[in-house]
C-alpha cells in the first residue's frame, strides 16, 4: 500500500514577468549550482539545486476547517441561517478549498476572483503579485435560493442528506454568465461537454461567493479516505522521506509500463541533475469524471498492483488521491492541475500529450491541440516556479518485448496501443503484448470490464464497486 502525506511552508509569490519566458526544465533558479553531463540536449544547462520543498502559493496553505472545540457552536449558528443544498460535485470543491489545494483562495469565488480567473487565468494578491488560477471554483444558486437568502450575509451549506458541511460567510451574490464561463473555460460552447452538462447547464442563474468555515474534514467512507491526503499531510510525508525534489504525475487512467518507464526515467534524470532523493507523487484524480472513465476505486486497485509487482518503487513513490473534479478543459485546466501540486509540495510536473483533454463532443477529432497543454504550462502566469517535464513518447518495442521510448529511426519496430485498443482487449479478456502492463494490474482491468452491467438504456454501462 502506498498511501501517505505532505506539509506546509511560507512563500511570497512572484509578480508576473513582463516578457514571456518558458520554464521547461531546467530553467529554475535556486541556490547551490551543480554541473552535470546530461544525456540529452534538453538537460545540457547548469542546474541549480536546493533542499526543501517549494513554498505554497500566497505564502502559506489555507486551512478552512473549524477547530474541533468550535464545531458545536457553529452547528447551532447554522441552524438559524438560510440553507443552500450542495451537489456531490459542490462538496468535492468544498473539500478542495478546505485543505488548501487552491491556496490562497479561502472560499467560493466572489465576482472579482471569478472574472480574473476567466479572463487572466490568475489572481492578483494584495501585495501586487500573481498566483495562477485557471478554472472557476464557484457555487451556483437559483432564484428561489437567492430570494430565501435575502439580506443575510451568511448561509449554511448542506449535502444531499441535509448534513451541515460548511458555513459561507461575508457572501456576495452575482450573475452566473454561463455562456461566457463555458466559452472561456473550454474554448467552445459545443453541446456534450461532460462537466458542463453535469454542473452548469441546469445550474442556477446566480453565483454565491464567500469565505468557508468547514465544519469537519470531508470524508467519503468508500474505503479510499486513507489515500486522500491533504497538502499538509503530503508535505509532511515528503519531509519524512527527506525528499529534495518532488515530481508529480496526474492520471485518470490505469498505469501501464509506458507510464512507469516515464516516471522511473524522470527520477533517473533528476538524480543526474544532482538531486539526492527525488520522490514521485503518483496522484490520480479522484473527483468527478465522465461516465466512460475507469472509476477511482478500480484505478486505485490497479495502482496498488503496480507497486506490489515492483513496477514502481514504493520507497520512492507516494500514491494519493487528488480530490478535484475533472473539467476536461485541456490547456486551461492543466494549469489548475499543476498549480494545485505546487501547494502539495511538488516542484516538477510531468505533462504529456493532450493533458486534461478529450475528444470533441460533436466532431471526430480531439477538442484541443495535443501539444498546447505543455506549451501553455511552460508560459503560464503564476507557474514560473514549477519545472515542467514534457512527456517522452513511449510505445511497445517489438524487438525488445517491452515498453520503450519511441525511436523514429526505427518506427517499424514500435507498436502504439491506444486507450481504445487497451479497453477492447480488456473487455474481450485478451492479453496485451507481454511487457505492456504488469500482470496484476491487467487482471484488475479485465475484472473491471467484466463487472460492467448494461444500464436501462443499454448505452452507458454501470460499474460494480471494486
Amino acid at each position: 500500500m502506498a498511501s501517505t502525506i505532505f506539509i506546509q511552508t511560507p512563500f511570497q509569490s512572484k509578480s508576473l514577468n513582463k516578457s514571456l519566458n518558458t520554464h521547461f526544465v531546467p530553467s529554475f533558479k535556486l541556490p547551490v549550482s551543480l554541473s552535470f553531463k546530461p544525456r540529452t540536449a534538453a538537460f545540457s544547462k547548469r542546474v541549480h539545486i536546493r533542499a526543501g520543498l517549494i513554498e505554497p502559493d500566497g505564502g502559506k496553505l489555507v486551512d478552512l476547517h473549524v477547530s474541533e472545540p468550535e464545531r458545536e457552536l457553529k452547528k447551532r449558528e447554522a441552524a438559524s441561517l438560510p440553507k443552500v443544498k450542495l451537489t456531490p460535485i459542490d462538496v468535492q470543491w468544498v473539500h478542495v478549498l478546505s485543505e488548501g489545494w487552491a491556496s490562497p483562495l479561502t472560499g467560493f469565488m466572489r465576482e472579482s476572483e471569478f472574472l480574473q480567473t476567466l479572463h487572466f487565468n490568475s489572481l492578483r494578491l494584495d501585495d501586487g503579485s500573481f498566483v495562477n488560477m485557471s478554472v472557476p471554483i464557484v457555487l451556483a444558486i437559483d432564484d428561489l435560493q437567492k430570494a430565501s437568502i435575502g439580506e443575510s450575509d451568511r448561509v449554511a451549506l448542506l449535502d444531499s442528506d441535509d448534513k451541515l458541511i460548511a458555513i459561507l460567510t461575508d457572501i456576495e451574490i452575482y450573475k452566473h454568465p454561463k455562456e461566457e464561463r463555458i466559452a472561456r473555460t473550454w474554448g467552445t460552447t459545443a453541446p456534450g461537454l461532460p462537466y458542463v452538462e453535469e454542473t452548469i447547464t441546469n445550474a442556477g442563474n446566480w453565483l454565491i461567493g464567500g469565505d468557508l468555515e468547514v465544519i469537519a474534514p470531508i470524508k467519503y467512507n468508500d474505503g479510499l479516505d486513507r489515500f486522500r491526503l491533504s497538502p499538509v499531510e503530503l508535505r509532511k510525508e515528503f519531509e519524512r522521506r527527506n525528499a529534495d525534489a518532488v515530481f508529480a504525475f496526474q492520471l485518470r487512467n490505469p498505469v501501464h509500463n509506458g507510464h512507469a518507464l516515464l516516471m522511473t526515467d524522470t527520477r533517473r534524470r533528476l538524480l543526474e541533475m544532482g538531486y539526492k532523493n527525488p520522490i514521485l507523487l503518483l496522484h490520480p484524480l479522484g473527483g468527478y469524471t465522465k461516465a466512460d472513465d475507469v472509476p477511482l476505486s478500480w484505478r486505485m486497485k490497479q495502482h496498488e498492483k503496480v507497486l506490489e509487482d515492483g513496477v514502481l518503487d514504493p520507497e520512492t513513490t507516494v500514491v494519493s488521491v487528488f480530490p478535484s473534479p475533472m473539467h476536461y478543459a485541456g490547456p486551461t485546466e492543466v494549469q489548475w492541475h499543476a498549480k494545485a501540486r505546487i501547494n502539495a509540495g511538488a516542484n516538477f510536473y510531468i505533462v504529456g500529450r493532450d493533458p486534461a483533454g478529450m475528444g470533441h463532443p460533436v466532431e471526430k477529432r480531439d477538442l484541443y491541440d495535443a501539444d498546447h497543454g505543455k506549451k501553455v504550462l511552460s508560459m503560464a502566469p503564476g507557474l514560473e516556479r514549477l519545472n515542467i517535464l514534457p512527456f517522452r513518447v513511449a510505445a511497445y518495442d517489438k524487438t525488445q518485448g517491452k515498453m520503450a521510448f519511441f525511436d523514429p529511426l526505427r518506427a517499424q519496430d514500435f507498436l502504439f496501443i491506444s486507450g481504445t485498443k487497451m479497453r477492447t482487449l480488456a473487455k474481450n479478456k485478451e492479453n496485451p503484448p507481454a511487457g505492456f502492463m504488469c500482470p496484476g494490474g491487467w487482471e484488475v482491468l479485465v475484472e473491471y470490464y467484466a463487472s460492467l452491467t448494461p444500464s436501462d438504456n443499454d448505452r452507458i454501462p454501470q460499474p460494480v464497486a471494486a
